[in-house]
């Protein structure tokens, strides 16, 4: 049961006020009442209570003063105001020092008993939750075997902004670790109204995690800080109000995120096809790259295939979605509508599925050799076309012959050579696959508009 005890000055009020409540019903009894400030630290000192109903004006020290008081003497006590007044001056006041509701005498009638005190007891249950996973984190436990946390959109987002939601601003104080804040769950969430709130969490994503059964709050910590992000792309998207993570779950992401790298495949046989499509976001899914890491790749997917499977003002949208993709079940249409993309380009040029990979996979060996001494004929065999076929299919796919495009493709390594390196520019030439540096200096101001000793004087500048 919680023990309360009722503070007015107003003798008929106070008497009035204990009188018309069931207590009992909602878990509560009556363990003392006082008319004023003094006599109520005096019954605080001797009887032991959980809730405070007191009102604001009284003789001597009013309501607000006994609120600070009693909470320096009893932290664990908490208080509803009782109040004539309901501008939002008072109430604010009031919330302020710690009250967890307030009560106008005016408006509390019979018929809305029901409606505040189970409110007040809800506020009450919510605020011992929170008092426990506080202590928690100072004894290095959760003590609870869920927690809602809310990771920010942004690195700068100010955790204050939280307290705009109704439900936290009648619930438990959050905890903070690193950039994410918690709530551990004394009690089942309630669904329904998780369902409310998720629409008002304006830059923020809330997911609930469990299984915290036996682990310390270092461990959720660093669980957060290595694990938390990946585990919410994957798990987002769902038909919850709010995803659910189990803790084991965000520990296997943690250990995700240290791969090396992934990659979109060799001749993105995905891009081509509805059923090796399904095999390449099941594999995305077992693999669990982070979010930087995919987004990382599908940058350079959209730079290596502009103009050849996308077209350059739809490979510019595709590069502004990339920016609003927060989650797995938002990636997967944005990978699917470059796989349309790469197959209306399939079907404009009538070319077979095997073909188009083909030429896919001779881009690809061309762009990772076009330093070595490579050429038509060798990338063919490689491929496993004929050198004629390739030939014809290849420019039609490009709209260049190989040796443009190769010689495109080598002259873009130099530029990199001649801004990341100081070697002398007949190195340069060697290494992005020319043979005689006289003709790469040609070739080179022809295609960008100066000499390589230019360029890098320039910075990479042109006119």
């Amino acid at each position: 049961m919680i023990r309360a005890i009722v503070v007015d000055d107003e003798k008929l009020v106070r008497k009035g006020f204990i009188s018309m409540i069931e207590w009992e019903r909602y878990g509560i009894v009556i363990a003392g009442e006082a008319a004023d400030a003094k006599s109520a630290l005096a019954l605080l000192a001797s009887v032991p209570a959980d809730l405070m109903f007191t009102d604001i004006t009284m003789p001597g020290q009013s309501g607000f003063e006994l609120i600070k008081q009693a909470r320096l003497q009893y932290p664990r006590l908490q208080s509803v105001v009782l109040t004539c007044h309901h501008e939002f001056d008072y109430v604010q006041e009031a919330l302020r020092l710690g009250a967890i509701d307030y009560i106008v005498k005016t408006l509390f009638e019979l018929d809305n008993t029901d409606e505040v005190m189970n409110r007040i007891v809800e506020r009450f249950r919510w605020e011992q939750g929170s008092r426990k996973g506080e202590e928690a984190k100072e004894e290095g436990d959760p003590s609870a075997d869920a927690a809602v946390v809310f990771v920010p959109d942004a690195a700068d987002a100010d955790g204050k902004a939280l307290y705009r939601l109704p439900m936290i601003q009648r619930g438990p104080r959050l905890l903070q670790a690193g950039r994410y804040w918690f709530i551990p769950l004394a009690e089942p969430m309630n669904e329904a109204e998780w369902q409310q709130e998720a629409d008002k969490l304006h830059g923020w994503r809330a997911a609930l995690v469990t299984g915290l059964t036996g682990r310390s709050i270092g461990e959720f910590e660093r669980a957060l800080s290595e694990g938390m992000d990946a585990a919410l792309f994957y798990a987002e998207g769902r038909l919850q109000a709010i995803p659910t993570i189990r803790y084991d779950t965000m520990a296997e992401a943690k250990g995700m995120a240290g791969k090396a790298s992934f990659q979109f495949g060799d001749r993105l046989a995905w891009a081509l096809s509805s059923r090796e499509f399904r095999t390449f976001a099941q594999r995305i899914e077992a693999e669990r790259p982070s979010p930087a890491m995919l987004t990382s790749e599908a940058g350079k997917l959209l730079d290596e295939w502009q103009g050849l499977l996308v077209a350059p003002g739809e490979a510019d949208e595709l590069a502004a979605q990339l920016l609003g993709l927060r989650s797995w079940a938002e990636w997967q249409p944005w990978l699917r509508r470059f796989a349309d993309c790469a197959q209306r380009r399939m079907v404009e040029l009538s070319l077979s599925k095997e073909v188009m990979q083909c030429l896919i996979g001779a881009v690809q060996l061309m762009r990772a050799e076009a330093g070595n001494r490579i050429n038509q004929h060798e990338v063919a065999a490689r491929v496993g076309m004929s050198r004629s076929y390739f030939s014809q299919c290849f420019a039609r796919f490009a709209g260049e012959s190989f040796g443009e495009v190769l010689r495109g493709m080598r002259i873009e390594r130099a530029k990199k050579l001649l801004l990341e390196t100081e070697e002398p520019i007949y190195a340069v030439a060697s290494q992005a696959g020319f043979d005689d540096d006289k003709y790469f200096s040609r070739l080179f101001r022809d295609r960008v508009g100066m000499l390589p000793t230019d360029f890098r004087a320039s910075g990479g500048k042109t006119v």
